[in-house]
């Protein structure tokens, strides 16, 4: 884990109930081994173990036996992991289907110097042909403010071709 995201783990565990605080930091080394020899993966084991240890946080109210309830959610979780890996190998995805780009010419240029969200209002309106209402649902906006952009994005537009 790193050290960055091994500082966060840290302070929230410092702000968690006694107790559980303590299983963290008295149990985090050796669940890290047993997932380690569960899955023969360092990266995944120690992916595993924070998991268990948020379900266990969740639960933490009801548990009577903390480093046996966490044991018990490391293999589970171990477990899940390997279903999931046999699954994935006996029933692969497809592949996704070739995506055609465009051809970039002068006009991907003039899009590039505009502002982000009018980019994105001519790009919908024009190559993915949204109506109005839909481009304004996907930016999270008025109707109006989309006409806006799109008003102001053909005009910036213009501006660029004109020789």
């Amino acid at each position: 884990m790193d050290v960055l995201r091994r500082e966060r783990v840290n302070e929230a565990v410092d702000q968690a109930p006694a107790g559980f605080a303590a299983l963290y930091r008295e149990q985090y080394g050796a669940m890290v081994r047993l997932a380690y020899l569960l899955t023969d993966s360092k990266a995944i084991a120690e992916e595993l173990v924070q998991d268990a240890f948020v379900r266990v946080y969740q639960r933490w109210a009801h548990v009577d036996n903390g480093p046996a309830y966490l044991r018990r959610a490391v293999v589970n979780a171990c477990r899940s992991h390997h279903r999931r890996r046999f699954l994935e190998r006996r029933h692969p995805a497809e592949p996704p289907p070739p995506v055609e780009m465009p051809e970039p010419d002068g006009m991907w240029e003039l899009l590039a110097g505009l502002s982000p969200r009018r980019r994105a209002a001519l790009v919908l309106r024009f190559y993915e042909d949204l109506p109005v209402r839909d481009i304004a649902e996907a930016l999270g906006c008025s109707s109006g403010t989309v006409k806006s952009l799109i008003h102001r994005g053909l005009a910036q537009l213009r501006k660029g071709m004109d020789p």
